[in-house]
């Protein structure tokens, strides 16, 4: 029997990757098992034909390799051949304009990544850097054209092999629907049979190794020449990462990713400093004064069909504690309407959402508490979700007190509305720890001041109370409930409320932007009146809905 009568249909799998991303090791590591052949980058000579770029072999590879790409595919990739697979070791950038779609639509497909920070340093050995070269943009426009056609690519990022080897190629193996072989943890060291022409330019390092070990501990120093490309280059990476199943991480383990309480949240648009950005680009930078000293403001504002309620409200308390803080070089109320409206608009959200509302004292020059540094302006963040009611205000909800008192003004004073948010988490954790739905929080003179994140009402003998705004935030919705319960024709006492007071009343709500008016049921084990939403409670609510429905400044294009 001759050879040609030995060989027979072999199924491709297609690696691509950019330079210098451990791609000749993978080939290595594939090359050792005992059902696959190699093919260390076929289209590379019709790459240098197309392309015309100059390279140390340029001639001697043309003279010697098929820069035919077309026949390179039909001939060699998919040719017959004696093993049941064909691994091919492709760089991304060498897939050239006129080539057969075959090349995508058969085979098997994954994509090889490496953190361009590790790529950089040691890129120039034998070719300028440039965007072109490392080849990031090719990359991801493989991922989505196989992607688009029903055949999502798996993607492995380097720092995984170099991690743990034997995992990630498991996980790959399992991807590829071929079974894992042992022998591909380890090759010898030295030239191999399979290298394409150019190995000597290009693997001196991968030919000392056995394997995927770490060659050092420590990265090396980037060069900052290549910082711009590196600016270029990384979101490209960072975007074919997401794909990646398992993260490595310097400081632990990665965490699965969570459900989200709205799934729908998954994919929205948030504007930052001056733009909308998808969701998982939505940062800011660390010298930013929020991350700096929590030196931000905020604000929580609803949209009910097609209107935010109370916004001039909430953007007169944003200019307050703008105001109150010293902010500079503060966006305008019509910037930020502007960028509220668009945002709003870009993520067709006109009704049951919930707007998080940020001014940052803005960038530093350097790290450091001092507001000297802030030479850039502020940073406007509106973040947008869906984002039902978050309390059940039908059943009611339960309440502890927690040892954590609220901040006196005599230390911060709680009408600033700032982003300095740990007196009331640490009061959070305590509610939490008691698994109840919130915590109320006293001031220094044991009175009731509010829960960590909303404002609180009682009722006593049909007289409706609530603690003065001392110690705690004088909220819109507080504001707004007070003027319902005047016109509701209830009297209204704005006075110190002691703790035995909030458990004897006959109702207890809280109020808040993102909980409306929440029915309280138990505070600290104490049934709050029958247990159930009060006849006041019930009153109010119904006067809160017909008033959302009623105002509200109108978001532009919205029809209902």
């Amino acid at each position: 029997m001759n050879s040609k009568m030995a060989e027979s249909e072999v199924e491709v799998i297609h690696s691509w990757s950019a330079p210098r991303s451990l791609s000749t090791s993978l080939m290595y590591s594939f090359a050792q098992r005992d059902d696959i052949e190699v093919l260390d980058e076929p289209l590379y000579a019709n790459f240098l034909r197309v392309t015309g770029l100059d390279r140390p072999y340029r001639e001697e590879l043309l003279s010697k390799m098929e820069s035919d790409g077309n026949k390179v595919i039909n001939d060699i990739i998919f040719g017959p051949g004696r093993k049941k697979y064909r691994y091919c070791k492709h760089i991304s950038k060498q897939r050239t304009q006129g080539l057969t779609d075959d090349l995508m639509k058969k085979g098997k497909h994954f994509i090889l990544i490496r953190n361009p920070l590790d790529i950089l340093p040691s890129f120039d050995k034998v070719v300028p850097p440039s965007f072109f070269e490392l080849g990031l943009a090719e990359l991801v426009c493989i991922y989505n054209e196989l992607r688009e056609i029903g055949k999502p690519p798996p993607v492995v990022d380097a720092a995984e092999l170099l991690q743990d080897p034997e995992a990630t190629l498991r996980d790959l193996c399992n991807e590829l629907e071929i079974p894992f072989q042992s022998a591909m943890l380890k090759w010898e060291t030295g030239q191999k049979p399979i290298d394409g022409l150019w190995a000597p330019w290009w693997y001196k390092t991968v030919h000392k190794s056995t394997g995927f070990e770490q060659s050092r501990k420590y990265p090396q120093t980037f060069p900052f020449s290549l910082y711009d490309l590196l600016e270029q280059s990384l979101p490209l990476y960072n975007m074919l990462r997401r794909h990646v199943k398992k993260k490595s991480s310097l400081l632990s383990s990665p965490l699965p990713s969570p459900n989200l309480p709205v799934p729908a949240n998954q994919k929205l648009l948030a504007w930052v400093g001056d733009e909308i950005v998808p969701r998982d680009s939505a940062k800011v930078s660390v010298l930013d004064s929020v991350v700096q000293g929590g030196d931000s403001i905020w604000e929580g504002l609803r949209v009910y069909k097609g209107k935010i309620f109370k916004l001039e409200e909430h953007l007169d308390r944003l200019s307050d504690s703008a105001k109150a803080l010293a902010f500079e070089n503060v966006p305008t109320r019509d910037e930020i309407k502007e960028a509220i409206f668009r945002t709003l608009i870009r993520n067709g959200m006109f009704d049951n959402s919930h707007i998080r509302l940020s001014l940052t004292r803005g960038r530093k020059v350097t790290s450091g508490m001092s507001p000297a540094f802030n030479l850039y302006g502020c940073t406007l963040i509106v973040l947008a979700e869906w984002k039902p009611p978050v309390y059940d205000n039908t059943r009611g909800i339960i309440l502890v007190t927690a040892t954590t008192r609220r901040n006196s003004p005599n230390n911060l004073d709680s009408k600033i509305h700032h982003n300095n948010l740990l007196n009331n988490i640490l009061a959070k954790i305590e509610g939490n720890n008691a698994k109840a739905d919130d915590a109320i929080m006293l001031d220094q003179d044991g009175f009731v001041s509010e829960t960590n994140a909303t404002n609180i009402f009682l009722v006593k003998k049909d007289r409706v109370l609530t603690p003065h705004a001392d110690y705690c935030l004088p909220g819109i919705t507080r504001a707004t409930v007070m003027e319902l319960v005047v016109k509701e024709q209830l009297p209204l006492e704005e006075r110190r409320i002691s703790l035995s007071e909030v458990h004897t009343a006959d109702e207890v709500w809280t109020t808040g932007t993102m909980g409306e008016l929440s029915p309280v049921i138990k505070v600290d084990g104490r049934i709050i009146g029958d247990g159930k939403v009060g006849s006041v409670t019930g009153r109010l609510q119904a006067a809160y809905q017909k008033l959302t429905a009623e105002s509200g400044v109108p978001i532009p294009t919205y029809h209902s």
